[in-house]
């Protein structure tokens, strides 16, 4: 239990009750406003433990290797095993010649960074370390179960646009009178197909980083803290649950008579668009569809701004790391505009949501983090510890 400063005490593990809450009810809702209860478990299963999986470790390895390892006595142990050395780069050849390079450099650097897992730690290490990883990630895809079907849920009840309107005048007024649409339609006039899939390449890499943020957690820090990052990312998710329910919106492209015309065909983002889209009006009107999938409709408020925040408040003891982080996720401010998926005031919205998140359920180290921000100030050599490297 966390104690708050007013005397009264917030569970922390509250998340879990509602998760538990929303899956109690989640069959009966859905049944009630005529829609499937399946789940296109082998497209979800193929795309969260499969790819999503290989990326996360990937970004894990990068990030590891930026702000925790100490590359020259991992150089020297490289040189020192030049079979290793063989056996990977024959690997990587052969995956470049099936797949393609980035897959490729992916599962090698996944490769390596597991058998090197493995030779660092003992076995009963080894397992109480994967299970500090799992079980996470376990809990993590059966939210994102949850958080898909109640998106069917509430746009069979609301409907996919009731506050677009709302929201353009609101980002009208605070860019002077442009808009989102205005900013895209720009970048399209002045701007290379190719900044665009550029800028996919960041919005869709946004992912990874929330699982690699879990595997650093849970590996540093053990299953219980890393079901404290899971948990926020869902409370985060529930958040928008909710606010997506009063005030659902589809984003910028939906208020856009051109869109479809003028924005590039050969991007991601518009097959994407164009499917939200036409999911949401089958939902509105109660139309039997396929299994549940990747069913996400939320503009308001922007999770691709919440979940990094959240990653980095999770990751903050490691300085360079939320460096990079935090780079990166200014081009992903920048895609998340130009491909004309949230609003300004989404984007706002996003930044409250995971602070809220990170309150209820990591209370306890917000106000130590204050506290020691304080004694920092009072003694500026101060310095907080970090964790130590595997």
């Amino acid at each position: 239990m966390t104690i708050l400063s007013n005397g009264n005490r917030w569970p922390r593990d509250f998340h879990f009750w509602v998760s538990l809450l929303l899956a109690v009810a989640v069959v009966s809702l859905l049944r009630e406003q005529n829609l499937t209860v399946r789940f296109d478990w082998l497209h979800l299963g193929s795309a969260y433990w499969l790819v999503l999986a290989a990326q996360s470790i990937f970004v894990a390895t990068l990030l590891y290797l930026i702000g925790v390892a100490r590359l020259q006595p991992m150089l020297e142990r490289i040189r020192r095993d030049k079979l290793r050395i063989v056996l990977g780069l024959a690997f990587f050849l052969i995956l470049f010649w099936a797949f393609t390079w980035l897959k490729a450099i992916i599962l090698t650097v996944d490769a390596i960074a597991v058998l090197e897992f493995r030779d660092r730690l003992a076995p009963a290490a080894r397992r109480q370390a994967a299970l500090s990883i799992l079980i996470p990630a376990i809990y993590l895809f059966a939210g994102f179960l949850l958080i898909f079907a109640y998106n069917d849920i509430i746009l069979s009840v609301r409907f996919y646009g009731a506050t677009d309107a709302a929201f353009d005048v609101a980002d009208k007024w605070l860019l002077r009178g442009t808009s989102v649409r205005d900013l895209c339609h720009w970048a399209i006039r002045s701007l290379p197909v190719s900044f665009f899939h550029f800028l996919e390449f960041i919005y869709f890499g946004m992912f990874p980083q929330i699982g690699a943020a879990l595997i650093l957690s849970a590996l540093y820090c053990g299953r219980k803290r890393g079901l404290e990052f899971v948990g926020t990312i869902l409370t985060a998710y529930y958040i928008a649950l909710f606010l997506f329910y009063m005030w659902p919106s589809q984003g910028p492209y939906y208020l856009c008579p051109n869109h479809f015309s003028q924005f590039p065909s050969t991007l991601l983002s518009y097959a994407s668009q164009s499917a939200s889209l036409e999911t949401s009006k089958a939902l509105w009107n109660h139309v039997r569809r396929r299994p549940i999938s990747f069913d996400y409709f939320i503009a308001f408020p922007c999770m691709h701004i919440a979940q990094p925040l959240i990653a980095m408040w999770f990751l903050r003891r490691w300085r360079r790391m939320i460096i990079v982080l935090a780079a990166y996720d200014v081009f992903l401010l920048v895609a998340i505009v130009l491909l004309e998926w949230h609003y300004i005031v989404d984007v706002f919205a996003g930044i409250l949501v995971a602070g809220g998140a990170i309150a209820m359920v990591d209370g306890h180290a917000v106000r130590a983090a204050y506290k020691g921000a304080r004694m920092n100030s009072d003694d500026p050599k101060r310095e907080l510890p970090s964790p130590p490297a595997l």
